[in-house]
């Protein structure tokens, strides 16, 4: 039996972090972790990083333009490009803590025998058994497939699998109408690919602000990419040259054709086989760890950080729940869930859609006295200059206090400009601080001034 300090299950962007800091703390660290294709974590192997870096690459496909089989060539070439740089940044992050002389990388799949005892079958079906004193887990989040007849058909993927695909489909119907199914129909679309997005909900982007959601379908249908709402999907086959999408919307049946289906239905916390319950770790209703605002489990010795835990699903939050695991270890446990401030995102789409904060009909509802900034983002020289005007920047202030309540960016470079505003908004800065500013120009940042000059 292998006896350490501290296990920590997934190679995550938490669990990577905090072998790495347990480890500088003169722990001894067993890192477990299933497979060799995610050392890592989801992030850089089959989320963030080859899914931007796709983003990037289409962006430039879209501006050379060309025949379709053009495009199909640059898309391969991309899916090459991907695959380089997951593949160094993989290397990276395994040999930056397989080459710690107290951190031991296993490969395998961990399972709970109690709260300080864990079985590690290994990929050659030798099984392995762990003694921690501690356990930390960070063993994200997998795709949900609804079971439609024929989703297991060969031209069905989900994210992850669509990913490997080196051959461009001309067709590609989406089902999910989610910010990963809107984040691939976008990159597709700028391949070439003709898109078709199929959800289930009559409302479109429902948790966002209701103009920024209007703006965001506006630009995808002005792009060429079909949205269908309030939709059934009935069943999916498999021809011989194409998968058919059966759908049924507005009291009649469509059958979409299709050379891949993307199945972007939502992600569910990784618990199974974990045997959590040996442990005494319970999950919530919702089928995550259950975990206090220091990222504690049910069992005293037991941490879970990332997706595992449920909620929103960033990487950086990941990082985040790094730091307050560490700090209740080896720290004084001040940081917390409860106290990280307003968490920032954005939607790799073209342009990105970013948001820090609430949404006006949030805020309302909250009984909140409100005022509201919009600027279109052609009114952004930046944005002309980059000849990128499309879009809508929208805020929300307190009318009371002028505190920021929510920040909603969809227009080019969006993904940086909400950091600032997040800042902004932690650091209980009133509007006329962003309105005021000096900002180098030409910038889209620079929009700000003329955003927050709209407050009324």
């Amino acid at each position: 039996m292998r006896k350490v300090d501290a296990a920590v299950i997934g190679f995550g962007k938490g669990g990577k972090a905090l072998a790495g800091a347990l480890a500088a703390a003169g722990k001894t660290v067993a890192l477990v972790e299933k497979s060799p294709k995610r050392y890592g974590g989801t992030c850089i192997n089959v989320a963030c990083i080859p899914t931007k870096s796709l983003v990037h690459s289409a962006a430039l496909s879209a501006a050379q333009g060309g025949t379709f089989d053009e495009r199909a060539a640059r898309y391969a070439a991309a899916i090459d490009e991907k695959d380089r740089v997951t593949g160094l940044l993989r290397g990276k992050n395994y040999h930056k803590l397989a080459d710690l002389p107290n951190v031991e990388v296993v490969d395998g799949t961990a399972s709970f025998v109690d709260a300080t005892h864990l079985e590690v079958e290994r990929p050659d079906g030798m099984r392995e058994a762990i003694e921690a004193e501690q356990v930390f887990v960070n063993t994200g989040a997998r795709p949900f497939v609804p079971p439609i007849p024929g989703v297991d058909g060969p031209r069905v993927h989900v994210s992850e699998t669509l990913l490997d695909v080196r051959t461009l489909p001309e067709r590609l119907v989406v089902i999910g109408g989610g910010y990963i199914g809107m984040e691939f129909a976008s990159l597709y679309a700028n391949f070439g690919s003709q898109v078709t997005v199929v959800q289930d909900g009559e409302e479109f982007l429902p948790r966002e602000d209701a103009e920024i959601a209007a703006a965001v379908l506006a630009s995808l249908e002005a792009r060429g990419i079909r949205v269908v709402r309030g939709a059934d999907v009935r069943r999916i086959d498999d021809g011989p040259d194409e998968a058919l999408v059966t759908v049924a919307a507005d009291g009649a049946e469509e059958r979409l054709p299709a050379d891949a289906v993307l199945v972007a239905t939502g992600r569910r916390p990784n618990v199974a086989g974990l045997n959590l319950e040996a442990a005494g770790v319970e999950l919530t209703g919702r089928g995550a760890v259950r975990t206090d605002e220091h990222l504690r489990t049910t069992a005293p010795n037991i941490w879970a950080m990332g997706d595992v835990v449920g909620g929103l699903q960033f990487t950086y939050l990941s990082l985040d729940d790094f730091r307050i695991v560490r700090d209740d270890v080896l720290g004084d446990g001040a940081r917390t869930t409860a106290n990280r401030g307003t968490v920032p995102y954005s939607v790799f789409l073209d342009p990105p859609f970013s948001r820090a904060g609430m949404t006006e009909q949030e805020a309302r509802a909250a009984g909140l006295n409100v005022k509201v900034a919009k600027l279109p983002a052609a009114a952004i020289p930046k944005a002309q200059l980059l000849q990128k005007p499309t879009g809508l920047l929208k805020a929300v202030i307190d009318a009371d206090t002028d505190l920021v309540l929510g920040v909603h960016l969809f227009c080019e470079e969006s993904y940086e400009m909400v950091n600032t505003a997040k800042l902004a908004m932690d650091a209980g800065l009133p509007y006329q601080v962003l309105r005021d500013a000096v900002y180098t120009h030409p910038t889209m940042s620079e929009a700000f001034n003329d955003l927050f000059a709209q407050v009324a």
